[in-house]
């Protein structure tokens, strides 16, 4: 994945290797009602893939059931070679899968530095300072905003800042959950084109649910989509794009699509 010459990724020298992902038949969902039914998708090492699909097509909650907060109710889970299905979300964490929520992603009395402090919290201490000094070539927009409080942030100061708290486990598999849900159009493209192309830059995969259909489509190698819990197509963009259904379902009329 390209980094345009404004991203300050692409000079960094301590590039991670990607994490594969891979889920099989996978059926998740809360207190024993499935929410996504059979659902099988995979990440490569280094590859931005995306998710999209209608309100309520299960796509937050696929996510979640990666990363050990919704129950899995039947089939499997790997992240690279382990069998991840059910394990508690701090351990997938310590295998290098970083999560970005929706919703509730900094902590907002907290200051930036503060924040990131926290997103390290399985690191000892020299380890901190160094990723956080690591998180800051990769975000330097950050580095200005170390003593500001994350409340006091813009919405997309605060998703950087969010992705950068998910920067300093050094995670070789990065999951955003609707990045840039309630953004003005033009800050929501910032984050996609600038903050998750920087994110693709470290070298880490990444597993994006997006509600903006054609501006995730350009910066994702595959994308998948969901409607009613199940998987309905897949592809590269350009195949999604030559495609009349998607194209009158996700990308006419600039409709926009969450949940």
């Amino acid at each position: 994945m390209s980094v345009d010459s404004q991203g300050a990724a692409v000079l960094l020298e301590d590039k991670v290797e990607g994490l594969s992902l891979r889920t099989e038949e996978l059926t998740a969902g809360y207190q024993g009602s499935p929410v996504v039914h059979g659902v099988s998708i995979s990440v490569e090492p280094g590859e931005v893939v995306s998710i999209v699909g209608p309100n309520g097509s299960g796509k937050s909650t696929l996510l979640k059931s990666l990363v050990g907060l919704v129950e899995i109710m039947s089939g499997k889970v790997f992240v690279g070679d382990r069998n991840v299905t059910g394990w508690p979300t701090e351990n997938v964490a310590r295998i290098g899968v970083g999560y970005v929520p929706q919703t509730d992603d900094v902590f907002p009395p907290l200051t930036v530095r503060e924040n990131l402090e926290m997103g390290g919290y399985l690191l000892k201490g020299r380890e901190v300072t160094a990723r956080l000094e690591h998180v800051l070539k990769v975000f330097p927009q950050l580095s200005s905003m170390v003593t500001r409080r994350a409340g006091k942030l813009s919405g997309g100061e605060r998703k950087m800042l969010a992705m950068g708290r998910a920067l300093m486990l050094e995670p070789a598999l990065v999951v955003l959950d609707e990045p840039t849900a309630n953004l003005a159009p033009k800050i929501a493209t910032t984050v996609l084109e600038e903050h998750v192309r920087s994110l693709a830059a470290t070298g880490a995969s990444v597993l994006i649910v997006e509600q903006r259909a054609k501006a995730v489509l350009a910066i994702s190698d595959r994308t998948y989509v969901l409607g009613g819990g199940q998987l309905r197509m897949e592809g590269r963009p350009a195949e999604l794009s030559s495609s009349p259904e998607f194209v009158e379902s996700f990308l006419g009329g600039g409709q926009r699509h969450s949940g």
